[in-house]
C-alpha cells in the first residue's frame, strides 16, 4: 500500500495557478507560512502573478472555517481531497544551515521540507516547486521534489500539428477534389488503400507521384474541401502551411486558431493580414502580447511613462503592421485605412494585461508570444470571448521566455493539446521560415 503524501507547495506553484491546492487528489497540502508572506508581496499590481495571488488569498480565506483548527487538524478541501495546512517549522536543521542562509525564503521552506520529514517520518514528504535550482537543492538534502505537473503536457514530440500528409492518394480523387471542389470522406476512403480518421478542421496534403493536393476537412459536412491559395490583404501565402493558417482564421465557424512554429515562419504577420481581410465583419481588431521585461527587470525601472516604457515590447507586432502597409502604395484606400483604424482604435494594439474586465465581443483577438503564457492565463483569454469574436493565439513553444513555464506548460501547448479535435478549434504548425534565407540559415544552424 502506497503511503500517504504531504506534498509542500512553493510560492511559484500558486502565483502559477492559484487552484494548485486541489490538484493533489487525496493527499495533504502544505502551505509553508514563508509563503503566506511572499503571496502578501505579490497582491497589489496589474499583472498575472498579482491576480493569482489575490485570487489565492480569498480562496484561502473561504476555506478558512475554523481558525482554531486552522494550524493543527488542517482544513478539509473536499471530497475525495486531502487536508490544507500551513505550517512553519519550530526547530531549524543544522544541515541547511551549515551551508545555506535562512534569510532566503527558498531556504526556509527547504528548511520546513527537512523539519516534517523528521515529524512525519511514516508519510511521504514532496516539495513542488517551480524553480529547478530549489528542485536540486532539496534532492541533495534528500527530499523529494518535482515540478507542478497540472497542465503539463508530456510527450511535446507528438504535439497535435493540425496538418497531415497522406501518399498515394488515388488520382481520381484528387481530379474529383479540383473539378468538384470537395469529396466526402467516405468516398474518399472508399477509394484510397490507407483509410484515414482526420479530426476536425484538420488540414491535409493529399499527393501521388503525379498530382497534390491541398484540403481541409469539414467536420459538419464530413467531406474534404479542397483548399486555394489567395491573398489576404496584400499577403500572399508562400507554402502550405501558410495557406492553411490563413483558411483557418478566415473561416466563421472556426472560433478559435492556434499557430505555431519558429521564428520567421509568418505566423503574426499572416494573423494580422487574416484579421485586416476581415474588418468588416469584427468590431474591433486587438493585438496583445505578454509583457515579458528583458532580464527580469521590472517596467518601474525603465525610463519614461507607461507608454513608453511598453512601446519597446509591442514594436514587433508594429513591425508586422508596417509590412503589410508597405504592400500598397502610401495614397493607396488599403494604406490609408490601415492608419484610419489605428487612430480610431479600430485596430488597437496594447500589452495583454490591458484585456482584464473587457468584453470581447465580435472582436479578432490576436495574442502574440502564447507560448509566455500559463494554462490559466490562456483559459482566462478564452473564456472572456463573447458573441462573434475569434481568438488567435500565436507562438514558439520552444521558445521561452519566462522563468517557470517550460516547453511542456506553457498556455500554447496546453491549447493544443487539449483543444484538439473540437469543432471550433484550428491548428496550424508552420515549419518553413519566410523571412528570408539567412534567418532560415541561422534557425536551422545555430
Amino acid at each position: 500500500m502506497d503511503r500517504k503524501k504531504k506534498f509542500i507547495l512553493d510560492t511559484n506553484v500558486i502565483l502559477f495557478d492559484h487552484t494548485a491546492i486541489y490538484s493533489f487528489e487525496n493527499n495533504d497540502v502544505i502551505i509553508p507560512m514563508v509563503t503566506l508572506e511572499e503571496l502578501d508581496k505579490f497582491k497589489k499590481g496589474n499583472d498575472h502573478i498579482n491576480f493569482e495571488a489575490r485570487q489565492f488569498i480569498r480562496e484561502l480565506d473561504e476555506l478558512v472555517s475554523d481558525s482554531d483548527s486552522f494550524l493543527d487538524k488542517g482544513i478539509p478541501l473536499g471530497d475525495g481531497r486531502g487536508r490544507l495546512y500551513v505550517f512553519y517549522e519550530t526547530e531549524h536543521s543544522s544541515k541547511v544551515e551549515s551551508v545555506l542562509t535562512l534569510k532566503k525564503a527558498d531556504n526556509q521552506i527547504l528548511d520546513l521540507a527537512l523539519y516534517l520529514k523528521g515529524k512525519y517520518s511514516n508519510e511521504e514528504i514532496i516539495l513542488v516547486s517551480k524553480d529547478i535550482n530549489l528542485r536540486m537543492k532539496a534532492l541533495a538534502f534528500g527530499i523529494k521534489a518535482e515540478d507542478y505537473r497540472t497542465g503539463k503536457v508530456v510527450n511535446v514530440d507528438k504535439l497535435y500539428s493540425g496538418r497531415n500528409i497522406v501518399e498515394d492518394v488515388n488520382p481520381d480523387m484528387i481530379d474529383k477534389l479540383y473539378h468538384e471542389g470537395s469529396v466526402e470522406l467516405e468516398e474518399f476512403n472508399r477509394n484510397t488503400g490507407s483509410p484515414i480518421d482526420p479530426r476536425p478542421n484538420e488540414y491535409f496534403i493529399l499527393r501521388n507521384v503525379s498530382k497534390s493536393a491541398l484540403a481541409y476537412y469539414n467536420p459538419r459536412l464530413e467531406q474534404f474541401e479542397r483548399i486555394e491559395k489567395k491573398t489576404y490583404y496584400g499577403i500572399t501565402p508562400r507554402n502550405a502551411e501558410q495557406i492553411f493558417s490563413l483558411d483557418a482564421m478566415s473561416r466563421d465557424d472556426i472560433q478559435l486558431v492556434a499557430l505555431t512554429g519558429k521564428a520567421g515562419t509568418g505566423k503574426t504577420l499572416l494573423a494580422l493580414a487574416a484579421a485586416l481581410s476581415q474588418s468588416s465583419k469584427y468590431r474591433q481588431i486587438y493585438l496583445a502580447r505578454p509583457v515579458v521585461p528583458l532580464g527580469n527587470r521590472d517596467l518601474g525601472y525603465l525610463p519614461g511613462n507607461i507608454e513608453s516604457k511598453l512601446d519597446p515590447y509591442m514594436q514587433p507586432l508594429y513591425d508586422n503592421l508596417n509590412v503589410i502597409k508597405h504592400q500598397f502604395e502610401p495614397d493607396s484606400k488599403e494604406y490609408e485605412q490601415i492608419d484610419e483604424m489605428l487612430s480610431n482604435d479600430k485596430l488597437f494594439i496594447a500589452p495583454l494585461a490591458y484585456i482584464r474586465g473587457r468584453s470581447l465581443d465580435r472582436i479578432f483577438f490576436i495574442v502574440d508570444e502564447a507560448q509566455n503564457l500559463t494554462p490559466h492565463e490562456v483559459k482566462t483569454i478564452i473564456t472572456r470571448a463573447g458573441d462573434h469574436t475569434k481568438v488567435v493565439f500565436t507562438g514558439d513553444i520552444y521558445q521561452i521566455d519566462t522563468p517557470y513555464l517550460d516547453t511542456h506548460s506553457n498556455g500554447l501547448t496546453y491549447l493544443v493539446d487539449r483543444m484538439k479535435g473540437q469543432m471550433l478549434f484550428a491548428t496550424v504548425n508552420l515549419v518553413k521560415g519566410e523571412r528570408s534565407k539567412l534567418a532560415e540559415l541561422a534557425s536551422i544552424l545555430l
